[in-house]
């Protein structure tokens, strides 16, 4: 792998995930030509989704997405609930152009156990077939459902929580703006774990990371031009597609916001927890010292990764015990 920009010093990746990521066979920069296979593609250690989902209850259904069309949600919650019990919609990550509902679920599923929640995944469609506002207004077609059907899923409305990683995360944070501003009822949390906040790439992390690492500058640069063509960086963006462009951040949901310091989306991630914090919100911001984009998927075992997962499910379970 090369070298980030000249002249912009990048901090060090963790010993164990640098070690990890010598390993892997992932280039750091992404092209538009790699994404059919991005899409097809597998992890040779993946499991099949049926294994992943072993003892839980999973009902797939087809609601109206953004302008009528079909999109499809996974109610899954442990078996025999008598509920209602806490719910978490959940927003899988991809850059916006790859990535299924599925990516990334077994982050939640100890929550379907732990507090008996019910979690709704939802099948958004994907860039650049796809370009905004589709991603955000079918994950918030999605979150309507939810509502609408909370007492049918056994979900307590007023304790729904809505999270994603990465692409997720943004779409969480445009999602929760969302909520926000077209009146739904208010959101119990918002868990942002590296969340692709902002379209304009102009932060230093964003040209410390370019060539090294996970979905590196040139890579975040591709995934936001799907997602908005022409008017990425312009000012024709609404902060419902970037978040980070949003002026007015109160009235949000507490937020759960989690990042490395070897990743694109460090400054644009503890910049958005300080902007809560001076609308006056609730923000709880790590930032974890040597991780890269996407850490404690890529490298689970890892000392770091473990103490990010647990800072995540300490936040979910002080966030539900209130």
């Amino acid at each position: 792998m090369t070298g980030n920009t000249p002249g912009v010093p990048a901090p060090p990746f963790d010993p164990e995930l640098a070690a990890a990521l010598s390993l892997s066979a992932i280039p750091a920069t992404l092209t538009a030509e790699m994404l059919p296979a991005m899409r097809q593609g597998k992890a040779p250690s993946a499991k099949p989704i049926e294994e992943v989902l072993a003892g839980v209850e999973r009902r797939d259904v087809t609601i109206p997405g953004h302008e009528g069309g079909e999109i499809t949600v996974s109610v899954l919650s442990r078996p025999h609930r008598t509920g209602p019990g806490p719910g978490i919609y959940v927003i899988h990550g991809g850059g916006m152009i790859t990535g299924d509902r599925f990516g990334g679920i077994d982050t939640f599923l100890p929550y379907v156990f732990e507090h008996d929640a019910v979690l709704v995944a939802v099948e958004y469609r994907l860039a650049p077939e796809f370009p905004d506002p589709y991603p955000v207004e079918d994950c918030f077609a999605g979150l309507t459902w939810t509502f609408d059907n909370a007492a049918d899923l056994g979900i307590d409305p007023r304790r729904l929580l809505i999270a994603g990683g990465s692409a997720g995360g943004g779409l969480a944070a445009g999602t929760t703006l969302l909520a926000r501003d077209r009146r739904l009822p208010p959101l119990l949390g918002q868990m942002l774990m590296c969340p692709m906040l902002d379209d304009r790439n102009e932060t230093v992390s964003s040209r410390q990371i370019d060539g090294i690492g996970v979905w590196d500058r040139g890579t975040n640069l591709m995934g936001w031009t799907f997602l908005l063509g022409e008017r990425r960086g312009t000012d024709d963006v609404s902060v419902y597609a970037a978040p980070a462009r949003a002026t007015d951040l109160t009235g949000l949901p507490p937020a759960y916001i989690d990042c490395g310091s070897a990743e694109v989306f460090r400054d644009e991630d503890v910049a958005y927890a300080s902007r809560i914090w001076e609308a006056g919100g609730s923000a709880e911001l790590h930032v974890w010292s040597g991780g890269f984009h996407g850490f404690v998927g890529f490298a689970p075992h890892a000392a770091i990764s473990q103490a990010a997962s647990a800072a995540r499910d300490n936040w979910v379970s002080r966030l539900l015990s209130n």
